[in-house]
């Protein structure tokens, strides 16, 4: 598959992969200067990019897992969706999950975008579903 991609900035960093087998593409920062995320608080970092997801499909934007893991830096809305009709600049929202100041620098790898199909559904107003052994039991209700 062939995505369109457009640089709104010109210093912006096409997204790359890890590895041959990688399912996500790195989405890097397009910073005129440092942004500083204080504990606790969240910063919008621009990528600099717009891209051209194709119809049947949108651009999930989840965390890098090292940056996450090892740095306590995420997504702020754990998971971004951005729709095929989005022609916007990409722009990750980074909260910072410990207590000690963090920056991000122009060029940093911030995110990572999975593009991934979805089902166009209607929804059918009805008075009953049908039924099932599970029924209305929820959280933690088929495991320990």
């Amino acid at each position: 598959m062939i995505i369109n991609i457009k640089k709104i900035e010109p210093a912006a960093v096409i997204p790359s992969s890890g590895s041959r087998f990688s399912a996500g593409y790195d989405l890097y920062a397009c910073l005129d200067s440092p942004v500083t995320i204080h504990p606790h608080q969240t910063q919008k970092v621009g990528t600099g990019l717009s891209i051209e997801i194709p119809e049947g499909y949108f651009g999930a934007i989840f965390a890098r897992s090292g940056l996450a893991s090892k740095s306590g830096i995420r997504p702020a809305n754990c998971v971004g969706v951005c729709d095929s009709d989005y022609r916007g600049e990409y722009i990750v929202p980074l909260h910072n999950d410990t207590e000690e100041d963090y920056t991000i620098h122009h060029g940093d790898r911030i995110a990572q975008l999975i593009v991934m199909p979805y089902l166009q559904v209607e929804f059918n107003e009805v008075t009953e579903l049908t039924q099932t052994d599970r029924g209305k039991r929820g959280f933690g209700s088929t495991g320990k």
